[in-house]
């Protein structure tokens, strides 16, 4: 059964009073490592240590559900099994195991990563924030993850149950709360020597929170809704890749036939932009995402 969030007044009047106080951050703690221990969840890579596959995880965990990464993330660990694996694969073969999980430009990030990892780093991802964000398609909120999951660091990072979290504690009442007022109550409250237990506690916290009360991401300053997928340039950017991922290449009429003509167009020459497509002349060709190498 989940843990009513029923401490927050008694939190809430204590923070007020005090400010934050080591039995309030004890106080905190027990609170969030109760509820993880009564209803954490039991994921697949949390049980992994690997960089690579908590990579993977945190990859197709952005902006996408957990029960939808569940059904993708053994099958794809056992297609690519490691960096080489998956930097030596096809951007074709890629995107096919990644159809249904959305967003192809992860895939196609995560390809480059592989290929940058093997190429610059001997295999091995880096631990560094600076050397991670320095990857395609890792911000502020990956390397942290990373850094936190895969290398037991201590570091400060925010994703949206965790942002969650601290609004409801810390803030319950404002409204256009920053991820800068957050940062030094998430460094202070930190249960640095088990980092990954924390998080993860953290997390499933905010999920609970997310499923009792009132969404609190909705008094951050970053709360932004996402367009509805059906009828948009995403929706049509995902038809026109299952075209070439059915068959690797295609005259243009053939591809705008039966699509929206003018967008379809645009869009064609947004792939080949983003490297998903080649042209040549009126003629488009799938990317291997290894165009270039030696």
């Amino acid at each position: 059964m989940a843990i009513s969030p029923d401490p927050l007044p008694d939190f809430h009047r204590k923070y007020q009073t005090s400010g934050l106080t080591a039995p309030l951050i004890r106080q905190f703690r027990t609170i969030i490592y109760e509820y993880y221990d009564a209803q954490g969840r039991d994921l697949p890579w949390r049980q992994s240590h690997d960089p690579y596959e908590i990579l993977v995880s945190e990859i197709m965990l952005q902006q996408t559900q957990v029960e939808r990464v569940l059904k993708y993330y053994g099958p794809f660990l056992q297609r690519f099994p490691n960096f080489q694996a998956l930097a030596q694969a096809s951007l074709g073969e890629i995107l096919t195991a990644w159809q249904g999980l959305g967003y192809n430009r992860r895939a196609q990030a995560l390809h480059q990563i592989a290929q940058r990892v093997v190429q610059d780093h001997h295999g091995r991802l880096p631990t560094t924030r600076s050397a991670l964000e320095a990857l395609p398609g890792i911000g502020t909120a990956t390397a942290g993850a990373v850094q936190a999951f895969a290398f037991a660091q201590p570091v400060v990072f925010l994703e949206t149950n965790i942002r969650r979290v601290y609004l409801h504690f810390f803030f319950p009442q404002a409204q256009g709360v920053t991820d800068k007022m957050l940062l030094p109550l998430i460094l202070m409250t930190m249960d640095a020597p088990q980092v990954r237990p924390w998080y993860y506690a953290l997390m499933d916290y905010g999920v609970m929170l997310k499923k009792t009360v009132p969404n609190p991401n909705h008094r951050s300053a970053h709360c932004s809704r996402q367009s509805p997928f059906p009828g948009s340039d995403r929706e049509l950017r995902s038809r026109i890749l299952r075209l070439f991922l059915s068959k690797p290449e295609w005259s243009e009429e053939a591809v705008v036939a039966g699509l929206p003509d003018e967008r379809t167009r645009r869009l064609l020459q947004d792939l080949v932009r983003e490297n998903f497509l080649l042209q040549e002349e009126n003629s488009y060709r799938l990317a291997t995402g290894k165009e270039g190498q030696a």
